[in-house]
């Protein structure tokens, strides 16, 4: 194997844009006639891969309702959370009025619903997206600088992984003050440093090869190393990171609220909603089931869009079918 062959997984990756199924379509242009040539780049043939798992799509498409469902309910309900029927005695079955029915305060549950399966969304989003951020710039750089500057990293970030992370948020969480904002940001601080030790796995492969050296040799910044030679071929171990991450950070809202140191009223989510209910299933089962049946709709497809990313990261996959 010579230096400058990428290894592992990063190696079946770097060969996937040569391989035997870009091969396959170009001569299948060929036949039709020289002016249909179109070569496939490696971004076009992951993306085929992936819209050719049904599994995948699927659970795209249910996603995507979901998140319609959130912002049309956010739009156009006639009631806000805080709305109140006066002419309601305790909780009302689904109704003409009140399509999901009501809890036993009188609010409108579809409209609890699209509110917080907006703000749960909201809170997957944002922490599964900067985490792995996170994880990259800081995993990249100790796998780069190596030496003193990687053991000092990794001594802060071992350190990290072995603070009480479930205390420390729920001490910060219990206070009255702390909303859903200050939740993202303890969810962010403790959920990168897993992530970040197998991005410093996976540079640590990448720094030795001959195309960083040279680029090293050359006066290349440091920065525009890693962003250019580095972070390209750790890119679908980032991606995959965002699905699980939204997973993770969604169940982690629906753990804390159940508990009581999550969502607090006046916000709404799907996890404080489980936790209002809870205890009235089998009273207003209409209560306890939409957030239930909602969470489901959200991390199924979730799990289904991670798995089709997966196979269509990698070229020994069949699950996508030739690109």
């Amino acid at each position: 194997m010579s230096g400058t062959e990428p290894v592992g997984e990063l190696g079946q990756l770097a060969r996937f844009d040569a391989g035997p199924h870009l091969g396959e379509d170009i001569e299948t242009d060929n036949i039709h006639g020289a002016e249909d040539f179109r070569p496939l780049n490696k971004h076009r043939i992951i993306a085929r891969r992936f819209f050719r798992n049904k599994l995948a799509v699927a659970g795209l498409c249910v996603l995507v309702l979901v998140v319609f469902f959130a912002v049309a309910v956010m739009i156009f309900s006639p009631y806000r959370v805080d709305d109140l029927d006066p002419n309601v005695i305790g909780a009302e079955p689904p109704s003409s009025h009140h399509w999901l029915g009501t809890n036993q305060a009188g609010a409108d549950v579809l409209t609890l619903l699209g509110h917080g399966t907006g703000l749960s969304l909201l809170i997957g989003v944002l922490v599964g997206v900067i985490t792995p951020v996170i994880a990259v710039v800081y995993g990249t750089a100790m796998a780069y600088f190596g030496g003193i500057v990687d053991r000092v990293l990794l001594f802060l970030l071992e350190t990290l992984i072995m603070a009480p992370a479930f205390l420390l948020i729920a001490i910060i969480m219990a206070g009255r003050s702390a909303g859903w904002p200050v939740l993202v940001l303890m969810l962010v601080i403790f959920g990168w440093m897993g992530t970040a030790r197998v991005i410093r796995g996976m540079a640590m492969t990448l720094v030795n090869l001959d195309y960083v050296r040279s680029a090293r040799y050359m006066g290349v910044s440091s920065p525009r190393i890693i962003w250019r030679h580095l972070v390209p071929n750790i890119a679908s171990l980032t991606i995959l990171n965002v699905t699980t991450g939204i997973w993770g950070a969604i169940l982690a809202e629906v753990s804390y609220s159940y508990i009581g140191i999550g969502i607090k009223i006046p916000d709404t989510s799907l996890g404080l909603m489980i936790a209002q209910s809870s205890d009235a299933v089998s009273s207003y089962p209409w209560l306890f089931w939409t957030p239930v049946c909602m969470l489901a709709l959200i991390t199924g497809p979730l799990a289904l869009i991670n798995d089709g990313l997966r196979d269509a990261f990698d070229p020994s996959s069949h699950a996508g079918g030739h690109a």
